[in-house]
């Protein structure tokens, strides 16, 4: 056998039929538990683990797509050369099934209160074993977990949660006749316990045997049977294993360890939460008493980063972009603004990202005012260009238009994913569709242009990998729709590194 070591090796492999293969195996996992079969769903996930498609391409999520890909572990390794990339495939081949998870290099990352939570990063070929491990749990939970859980999963997202809470205290619903539960778990990724975790795994008994060395791993001593290191590419799903089913506690919406229960007129808040306590405490966690309240609909209440609240002349439900939220925002842009190493142009490539990902992500607010209309913030800017930069008003204008980017909104018109639909039911087109509401403007238009498919590999365009326009003369300033097309991060990466 030809030893591979290279890029051009890396950039050989069918990708393609890598994905279609895994997926095939997923989707087959995903039917099998909601058959009931959970023989069949193991055998299944086995067959996965063994697949070489599996094995590459999580190493190549690992190294190559992941946010903090150079991020290094314990052992100080940033990033692998090819050579060592394919080192790591024959190594998780012969491992995968007795792997020895390393220790966790732990980064203090402060909190709004002052504390500091850790982040515990795991070694590259472990984060590269936990995303092998991960392809074969998460189908087989995903045909399991609630309909209103929305947090850290495939396809969902914040604004679905968003819509369900429109949908569920609005006027026709009346909405002012409701009181909210806002639930928070005390220290929630720090004290699900092991046991917990593994009771309600559905995976053969090799993978649940390195699961508990994963978790061992990233314990805090004073709780050695306590705890899912955040930063590991496992824990998210597995705090999604743990806390599934709390949601049918009450009317509950869920992002991972953030819920909140509507309570209707005459329903028991007390009872609700006597509940709630119980399904913590059989997970070795517990209710925080300080931030846990009860308030009514319309004192409005926060929820991953919006206010909501039910106006009471007229009993309409408003979602605002919360203060917590538009201060970090503001104090984050004034950094930009104010940071006199940079200059105009620098400034205006950094804030139209920032600018840009805080509108999208409030959209489906009611954005009307000079406050959200972002009109202050927009003004300074122009001021300090004028007063730092050698250029005219006009030209300030001009950059301050491009530094703050609108796309738009439209209050409450989020369309909801339906029920307990999965990406690993097979339905590409529903799914592959709604992935372009994630996406506006020449992306959004780009993609409806070639039927929600890349244009390099011509699989569907969906959630799990974001997707980047392409250049085609290389030049960004050319927005012209010919000029475009709408590719997979990685098929993207491939086209630049086959041109280098």
């Amino acid at each position: 056998m030809t030893h591979l070591n290279s890029s051009d090796d890396w950039q050989q492999i069918n990708w393609k039929q890598l994905q279609k293969t895994m997926f095939r195996l997923q989707r087959r996992i995903f039917k099998a538990i909601r058959e009931g079969d959970k023989a069949k769903a193991k055998r299944l996930q086995k067959l996965l683990l063994s697949s070489y498609a599996a094995r590459m391409l999580a190493i190549r999520q690992v190294t190559q797509l992941n946010k903090g890909k150079k991020t290094a572990g314990i052992d100080g390794v940033k990033s692998l050369t090819f050579s060592e990339r394919f080192q790591l495939e024959s190594t998780l081949r012969k491992q995968t099934k007795d792997w020895i998870h390393q220790g966790l290099r732990a980064i203090p990352i402060p909190k709004k209160d002052g504390s500091s939570r850790i982040l515990k990063v795991p070694t590259i070929a472990d984060r590269a074993w936990q995303c092998l491990i991960k392809y074969a749990l998460e189908p087989a939970h995903e045909a399991t977990f609630h309909a209103r859980s929305y947090g850290f999963r495939p396809g969902r997202s914040t604004h679905d949660a968003q819509k369900i809470l429109f949908i569920n205290l609005n006027s026709q619903a009346k909405g002012w006749t409701k009181r909210i539960l806002q639930l928070d778990i005390e220290k929630c990724f720090d004290r699900i316990s092991h046991q917990a975790i593994l009771e309600r795994v559905i995976a053969p008994a090799f993978i649940k045997k390195g699961l508990h060395r994963c978790l061992k791993a990233g314990t805090n001593p004073e709780f050695p049977e306590q705890g899912t290191p955040q930063g590991g590419v496992c824990s998210p799903l597995l705090a999604n294993i743990a806390l599934n089913g709390i949601e049918s506690l009450g009317q509950g919406v869920r992002y991972a360890d953030d819920a909140v229960f509507i309570l209707k007129p005459g329903e028991n808040a007390e009872e609700l939460l006597v509940k709630i306590e119980a399904f913590l405490t059989a997970r070795g966690m517990n209710v925080s008493q300080k931030k846990t309240k009860i308030t009514a609909s319309t004192d409005g209440f926060d929820f991953l980063g919006w206010h909501f609240y039910v106006q009471k002349n007229n009993g309409k439900l408003r979602s605002i972009p919360s203060s917590e939220n538009f201060k970090a925002f503001r104090k984050k842009v004034k950094s930009i603004v104010n940071n006199s190493n940079y200059g105009a142009k620098t400034k205006v490539s950094k804030l139209a990202p920032v600018v840009r990902g805080w509108r999208n992500y409030h959209k489906y607010c009611k954005m009307n005012g000079s406050r959200f209309s972002l009109w202050g913030l927009a003004k300074r800017t122009h001021d300090v260009f004028l007063k730092q930069e050698t250029i005219n008003r006009q030209q300030a204008v001009a950059m301050v238009k491009i530094a703050f980017p609108n796309p738009g909104y439209s209050e409450n018109r989020f369309v909801c994913v339906k029920g307990n639909k999965s990406p690993f039911d097979g339905d590409l087109i529903y799914w592959s569709k709604r992935n372009s509401v994630l996406y506006d403007g020449a992306t959004a238009r780009t993609l409806r242009k070639q039927n929600h498919s890349c244009g390099r590999c011509g699989l569907k365009l969906l959630s799990e990998e974001k997707v980047e326009l392409h250049h085609v003369d290389g030049n960004h300033n050319n927005w012209r729709s010919n000029n475009l097309i709408a590719l997979h991060r990685s098929c993207h990466q491939q086209v630049h590194m086959s041109k280098s």
